[in-house]
């Protein structure tokens, strides 16, 4: 009976319409990260990793976020999903970000972009609808561009830096 209880309340429990729908998040701190307070304001959220080839892109990063301030917010959300390149704790995290690339944007706490315990607003980022493509997060440091209504409308590979006029030009 309890089975069949959770399968009836599992069939009403309506889909995320967007990323502000997503109210368990924490900070890099250990603090509550509310996506809500950016309504009305593009967001680039971003999977990212200390120990990575890719790992030089949080000075890009840095400095989009700074450039286009008034336009866009990126959010860095530390993911140890592939080959063990974010091995630390959110103060490790938090501290080499900061000794090395002055890192000042918003970082979530270290999150699952993959896998069965992938977080619930990665696991809603890699299948909402998009021009460009769904499915896994391939690598660390794929970029996902949130319009300012908290809907998905473009997703970026890894190679892709945060500087390129592909980002840029959408914002």
């Amino acid at each position: 009976m309890k089975t069949l209880a959770l399968l009836f309340a599992l069939l009403f429990v309506s889909a995320p319409s967007s990323i502000f729908d997503f109210k368990n998040l924490h900070n890099i701190d250990g603090g509550k990260l509310s996506l809500s307070k950016y309504k009305g304001k593009k967001i680039l959220i971003v999977n990212t990793a200390s120990k990575c080839g890719f790992t030089k892109q949080y000075k890009d990063l840095q400095s989009l976020a700074e450039q286009y301030k008034d336009k866009v917010t990126v959010i860095g959300f530390p993911a140890n999903n592939f080959g063990g390149q974010e091995p630390g704790t959110n103060q490790d995290i938090k501290t080499f970000c900061h000794d090395n690339f002055n890192v000042s944007f918003p970082m979530s706490g270290k999150v699952s972009v993959l896998g069965l315990d992938i977080d619930p607003l990665f696991q809603y980022l890699t299948t909402a609808p998009n021009p460009d493509f769904t499915g896994d997060i391939k690598w660390n440091f794929e970029k996902f561009l949130i319009d300012e209504n908290g809907k998905l409308i473009h997703r970026y590979r890894s190679q892709v830096t945060p500087l390129d006029p592909k980002i840029t030009s959408a914002l």
